[in-house]
């Protein structure tokens, strides 16, 4: 009987640790109960996706360089569609912000005239780079090709969207040549009128009145 005796013993005295430990055990699990509840309901970390933004507020006609560009992360709902991955090299059409992304329609290229099927992106020449300053992206011009020699003008295109006034000296760093380029939206017709114009006349401009 002797080991039965020791056995319960040794029972009642776990017994009477738990009773006198009851409210700390009960604390530990209720604690662990909590802890358990709010892993399972924390919402999982957000996704999101590094876009290239302008690291500062960016001029028309800027040429992009390392300095200019930064990453940041964001939400993918967020994120505007047609953004370019890379446009290190290329040509601001118009004035970025910072923080804005780089998407296709902000550079000088093709995507300029996206949705337009019946315009396609062309350079003008303009005489006087003063003359270009008073144009803004968005404007819509004739162009008009004036020969000096023969006292003549005549138009050659007509409600001719600006699309882009980068600077010749954003473009390549020194223009031998006198003027300004612009980027204007040209339909099919008006292509070549405008092309042969600018080989052999002075191209200028007057606002469209239609």
């Amino acid at each position: 009987m002797e080991p039965l005796s020791r056995v319960r013993r040794v029972v009642l005295a776990v017994r009477r640790a738990v009773l006198r430990r009851r409210r700390l055990l009960a604390a530990a699990l209720t604690a662990v109960a909590v802890a358990a509840g709010l892993h399972a309901v924390a919402a999982p970390p957000e996704r999101t996706t590094g876009v290239v933004v302008a690291a500062r507020d960016l001029p028309v006609g800027a040429v992009l360089a390392p300095g200019d560009l930064t990453t940041v992360d964001l939400p993918p709902d967020v994120v505007p569609p047609d953004v370019v991955d890379d446009p290190l090299g290329r040509v601001l059409a118009g004035p970025v912000r910072a923080g804005e992304p780089l998407t296709d329609v902000r550079l000088v290229g093709p995507d300029l005239v996206a949705g337009r099927s019946d315009l396609v992106a062309a350079p003008v020449r303009l005489p006087d780079a003063a003359m270009a300053d008073l144009l803004r992206v968005g404007d819509v011009i004739d162009l008009v090709a004036a020969d000096p020699q023969r006292a003549t003008s005549h138009v050659v295109a007509s409600e001719v969207p600006v699309l882009a006034l980068p600077g010749d000296r954003d473009l390549s760093g020194a223009s031998a040549l006198p003027g300004r380029l612009v980027v204007v939206g040209l339909g099919g017709r008006d292509l070549g009128p405008v092309s042969v114009a600018s080989v052999r006349s002075f191209v200028t401009f007057t606002w469209s009145s239609r």
